[in-house]
């Protein structure tokens, strides 16, 4: 079966010298695959080359077997939709921020339970980053790629999106998430991705 994602001697020059060089890995289509490394590896960097928020310098990105470039952009970030580390909502209700998707469907499966007419302003952190997940999900994605996103949150609200991810990973979904917390990559992963400086 063909990877979800690959990424071939990858590199992506930075203004002091390479972000990421000759990085080659493959991520499944099935699972939860989490990239762990030190601050400053490129972990984000090598997020965001899957959807085209950033090209690489060198090398490939492949999403289904196909260079990610050969894509048509909007298409495939439809596709494969990108969390980042601070949640962002958008001005209006969370029904605004949902669009034309299912909105109580969608924040049954996210665990978010506050009325639509919400001002999305008004949630917490941990409510928002559910918020953008639930955005998210409602594009339809074959795959999501996660920056970080506990990182903000507190206690309960961590353990609350740890379950969500996992599910979604459970109920077919690619999730590839970078992640400072070695207890995903020991507790919470099916596959684990070494990003070195």
């Amino acid at each position: 079966m063909v990877d979800r994602f690959e990424y071939a001697d990858v590199r992506v020059e930075g203004d002091d010298g390479p972000i990421v060089a000759a990085f080659s890995a493959r991520v499944p289509r099935d699972g939860l695959t989490v990239l762990v490394g030190p601050s400053g590896a490129g972990k984000t960097t090598l997020l965001r080359l899957l959807n085209r928020l950033d090209d690489p310098d060198g090398g490939t990105v492949r999403y289904d077997g196909k260079d990610v470039r050969d894509y048509d952009v909007l298409e495939l970030r439809r596709r494969v939709q990108l969390v980042g580390q601070v949640p962002v909502t958008f001005p209006g209700t969370v029904a605004d921020n949902l669009g034309d998707a299912d909105g109580a469907e969608l924040l049954a499966r996210v665990g978010l339970h506050v009325p639509l007419t919400r001002e999305a302003d008004r949630l917490s952190v941990g409510e928002a980053q559910r918020l953008a997940l639930a955005r998210s999900l409602g594009r339809g994605p074959d795959a999501l790629a996660l920056d970080e996103p506990t990182s903000a949150l507190d206690t309960a609200s961590k353990s609350g999106i740890e379950r969500l991810v996992r599910q979604l990973a459970d109920d077919g979904l690619t999730v590839v998430m970078v992640t400072h917390e070695p207890r995903h990559a020991t507790e919470l992963a099916d596959h684990v991705i070494e990003v070195g400086p």
